[in-house]
């Protein structure tokens, strides 16, 4: 929703002020606010009048606020290639819009799951019509679906100049846009939109399908905190929520007064963002990992849960055990079997049942002293592997027997521990251009101390 005053007249800022006063009304609801003021011949009775833009593009104040460079950018009208990366529903295509309107540009909008190289060429070929004028700014929404080959024919129209690309995306564009797009483009992220910002939204929304409609609609503040909190920074999909309580609540004497059980049974599930195949999904089994990894069993049990919420249970199981072998490992290496033991259990029984010994598992995780002492040795062996830092097997260790009659040097001379005092003699283990690398190295944790000082009195160290 988005209105448009124009305020003229001759002589005096009277104009200038009544603008500048509906800006400041607007600031005052929690409006995004243009005002533009114009001035004609600088004499009496010359002509004064400005512009004023309210729009409800809600949230992502990092972005539009009036100090920030977008803002600004939109502002002066010279509008480079952009490209919008942010999860569905918090304002992207909104914006996009509000910039071809301000900049007085035809907009034309496409969508990568559907759109071909056939509709560019198309749009394009408008440049010399009516509405190509003041040039076209082509809005191509979930871009990552582009191929190649769609992208490259793109890119050969914003080099020549013939549009400007505004490009949205749910993905990471540097994983999904072709280099030269991005090369040549301005990534901005947009964020969720916070409940506040929502909130406002919701109230602007009801007045609006009262307005429409004819009909008196009372939205109570605990129906639109709900709805502003169970969208998950969505507002579109708050919108939805909206519209759906309205049209779901009874209409008595001429108004509709909208119930929070109705809220409730719409937007149980709304907050839940997941995509298995996306972003957010990396993002909330990182977190949930991380969250483990740094002791914290609420922010784990969170994230644990929005796993299962969404019905990831392998992804639940599969991260917890990662994260019982290399974050915790030797400082409580009991903790591993237990841990597959839950997981066992979970992918028996199921869910919902499945949350009970999968939070076990994580609080423990989570309360266990933590070392990466293998895991590190390991990243190190491989390191050197992978850069052909290593050599032949030492002699000793060899799975040789017998030597051929031209050998000089008869025998394996391996020494089995065995059979020398405490089970242990030294020996070359590693090959000879490593035999001084230290791979793994003891971490600061009851277990691997106890480790390090029985094996230095053994060793004599």
């Amino acid at each position: 929703m988005k209105k448009e005053i124009v305020i003229s007249g001759f002589g005096g800022q009277g104009g200038l002020a009544i603008g500048k006063n509906l800006a400041e009304a607007g600031m005052a609801e929690g409006l995004n606010v243009t005002w533009a003021p114009s001035y004609g011949p600088e004499m009496r009775g010359g002509t004064a009048n400005c512009s004023v833009v309210l729009s409800d593009i809600v949230g992502q104040k990092h972005l539009i606020a009036p100090d920030r460079p977008l803002r600004k950018i939109i502002e002066s009208g010279d509008i480079p290639n952009l490209i919008f990366y942010g999860p569905s529903g918090v304002g992207k295509t909104t914006l996009a819009t509000y910039i071809a309107k301000k900049t007085n540009r035809t907009l034309k909008k496409l969508n990568g799951t559907t759109a071909s190289t056939a509709d560019i060429k198309e749009i394009v070929a408008q440049l010399n019509t009516f509405s190509g004028l003041n040039g076209i700014l082509l809005y191509l929404d979930e871009i990552q679906y582009f191929n190649k080959k769609q992208q490259q024919t793109l890119l050969e129209y914003i080099e020549n100049g013939s549009i400007t690309l505004i490009a949205s995306t749910t993905e990471n564009p540097y994983f999904y846009v072709y280099n030269a797009i991005l090369s040549r483009s301005t990534v901005f992220e947009f964020k969720p939109v916070e409940p506040d910002e929502v909130e406002k939204a919701v109230y602007r929304a009801s007045d609006f399908l009262a307005e429409e409609s004819g009909t008196d609609i009372e939205m109570p503040e605990e129906c639109a905190k709900k709805i502003a909190s169970g969208c998950g920074g969505d507002v579109r999909k708050a919108m939805n929520a909206v519209e759906l309580s309205v049209i779901a609540t009874d209409e008595i004497d001429g108004k509709k007064v909208v119930r929070l059980e109705t809220v409730e049974q719409l937007v149980q599930k709304s907050a839940v963002r997941y995509d298995r195949e996306g972003d957010e999904h990396y993002d909330i089994i990182s977190a949930y990992q991380k969250s483990m990894r740094g002791s914290d069993p609420d922010a784990a049990l969170h994230y644990l849960a929005r796993l299962l919420e969404a019905g990831d249970l392998p992804s639940a199981c599969r991260r917890l055990m990662v994260c019982a072998s290399e974050d915790v490992g030797l400082a409580y290496p009991q903790l591993l079997p237990i841990v597959k033991s839950c997981v066992d259990i979970a992918q028996a029984v199921g869910l919902p049942e499945a949350r009970i010994p999968l939070a076990d598992a994580v609080v423990m995780v989570c309360n266990a002293p933590k070392s990466n002492s293998a895991y590190m040795g390991i990243n190190r062996a491989l390191a050197d592997i992978r850069t052909g830092n290593s050599g032949p097997v030492p002699r000793q260790l060899q799975n040789k027997h017998c030597d051929g009659d031209d050998n000089p040097n008869k025998g394996q001379f391996y020494l089995y521990p065995h059979d020398f005092p405490n089970h242990y003699v030294e020996q070359q283990y590693l090959p000879d251009a490593l035999k001084d690398k230290k791979y793994y190295e003891y971490g600061r944790n009851k277990n691997e101390q106890a480790f390090k000082a029985y094996w230095d009195k053994i060793k004599k160290k």
